[in-house]
């Protein structure tokens, strides 16, 4: 018997039955593939595999800073995105959303129910709710005061530094896409490597 159909028998397909933890996993492995290959952050493509999910694959509203703002993909090739004259973020939130909807059509029981808990939490457990926190260029981060920790994540994997004493109030990318991270503080800006790497929260 072949999985789709042993899927279909346990009613996990046609939105019958929620998506079993082992589904959940694959769904935000595959999404977070995407995200590296289409070069967009895991929290906007998941904001959009949401989008897709509740127009079934067919259509998607939404509105996120990486895709320009509010906008509307339609399959079969219409893109609207809120910066309306950067025709190349167009194509990339075009091709995005054609392999998220190809993806959703060969696994339809990812979407039983919306993946609530994908990337909620992207940083290590142990740590408290961050004081700041944000995204550019495929790149997240998210400073805990607490813990003097600062949490980075680049291309799916995460790296904790300690911010000593600073306080840390925002990010900032050097011009020219991805590349070295300066950090806002009381003592002025704060380059990524100058920060010492920790291997756990405490």
């Amino acid at each position: 018997m072949s999985r789709e159909e042993r899927e279909r028998q346990t009613g996990l397909l046609g939105g019958a039955s929620a998506p079993s933890s082992d589904q959940l996993a694959a769904l935000a492995d595959a999404l977070a593939g995407i995200a590296r290959q289409h070069g967009f952050a895991r929290n906007a493509v998941h904001a959009m595999w949401e989008s897709l999910r509740r127009g079934q694959g067919h259509m998607a509203h939404f509105d996120h800073a990486e895709f320009g703002g509010s906008g509307q993909w339609l399959r079969g090739g219409m893109v609207v995105v809120g910066d309306i004259f950067n025709d190349a973020l167009a194509l990339r939130v075009g091709a995005l959303c054609d392999e998220l909807s190809q993806l959703l059509a060969a696994h339809p029981a990812w979407a039983a129910e919306p993946p609530r808990r994908l990337s909620v939490h992207w940083w290590p457990a142990g740590l408290d709710t961050p004081a700041s926190s944000g995204a550019q260029n495929g790149i997240r981060y998210a400073w805990f005061p607490v813990q003097r920790r600062l949490a980075v994540e680049r291309d799916g994997e995460v790296t904790l530094y300690d911010t000593d004493d600073h306080h840390i109030g925002g990010v900032a990318q050097q011009p020219g896409g991805p590349g070295p991270l300066c950090f806002s503080s009381q003592h002025g800006p704060v380059d990524l490597a100058t920060l010492r790497r920790v291997e756990n929260p405490d």
